[in-house]
């Protein structure tokens, strides 16, 4: 009886955090489902339950599939782009120089605005008439008349990923800063003293070691930036002819614009599944490679 009590305990001492995380959790996605499969009115009142007929509207709307295919390439694009860049970031912040804790404090300064304020200033920034870009590039001698940057879809769009990468750079960079200042310098000294190259050490040393934090980084961003709404909606608000929207803006638009509350707890249901599928998925992946990366290390260490 002893031995069933040991092994309770651990249980027993997470189990009214586990509780409450279910509840504030699984309350909110029950009734999403609910709302989801109701006519819904534009002022939340349930006027009676229509089974799937949300679903169906919303699988029938082209509008539903552009936003899919935009969420995808701002969700690729901007994580992407944000690994690309705040690896080399922390590497450099990492290292010993004159001035590092006054950089480290210019890397996250885009981090302490909100992304609400940060979007309106660049969307001042880039205003077709009066914008500061099209100053400086026009004084610059680069353009000979001002371009409007938000007035067409694709420029648009692209401008708002470099957006999403620029203020996504101070949380990624943090992590995998974390990551850097844990490695272990003697296998740094082994490499310099056996002739490898500063790339072959980042490869072969620092790549590896640093999988795991880089793992988090891109779990946390895709989440993250997936149902990132502030950037889009406040420099574009998903135009030109919903050109920039994404599901979250797309949803947006449906609730509190059209009032169609139904669909767009659909769509919610929706988003949610995406994010989950594809959790399990990099997850399950990412156990299956370090599964199969074992008996190789082990073999190894035997050698």
């Amino acid at each position: 009886m002893s031995k069933v009590l040991q092994k309770s305990v651990p249980l027993l001492m997470i189990l009214p955090g586990l509780v409450l995380a279910i509840t504030i959790i699984g309350y909110p996605i029950i009734d999403l489902a609910w709302t989801s499969m109701q006519e819904v009115s534009r002022f939340g009142k349930l006027s009676g339950f229509n089974g799937f007929d949300n679903f169906a509207e919303v699988f029938a709307d082209p509008l539903f599939y552009g936003s899919l295919v935009r969420t995808g390439i701002w969700t690729l694009a901007v994580v992407g782009g944000t690994l690309l860049i705040s690896m080399p970031v922390a590497i450099i912040l990492n290292d010993d120089f004159f001035g590092r804790g006054l950089a480290r404090v210019i890397i996250m300064l885009p981090w302490a605005l909100s992304l609400t304020m940060t979007a309106v200033v660049w969307r001042w920034a880039l205003n077709g008439r009066s914008g500061l870009l099209n100053a400086t590039l026009m004084q610059a001698g680069l353009i000979d008349q001002p371009v409007e940057w938000l007035a067409t879809a694709s420029t648009a769009f692209t401008v708002e990923i470099l957006v999403g990468i620029l203020v996504s750079i101070p949380f990624t960079t943090t992590i995998l800063l974390g990551g850097l200042s844990s490695m272990p310098q003697d296998a740094y000294e082994a490499a310099v003293v056996d002739g490898a190259s500063g790339w072959s050490q980042f490869r072969y040393i620092t790549l590896p070691l640093m999988k795991p934090f880089i793992n988090i980084a891109i779990v946390l961003n895709v989440i993250y930036v997936f149902n990132s709404l502030p950037i889009i909606w406040v420099m574009t608000e998903g135009g030109p002819a919903n050109g920039t929207d994404i599901l979250v803006t797309y949803l947006y638009k449906l609730a509190f614009r059209f009032g169609q509350l139904g669909k767009a707890s659909a769509i919610s249901l929706v988003m949610f599944g995406i994010l989950l599928v594809f959790t399990v998925l990099y997850v399950v992946l990412l156990s299956r490679n370090e599964a199969d990366a074992a008996p190789e290390k082990d073999v190894k260490d035997e050698i």
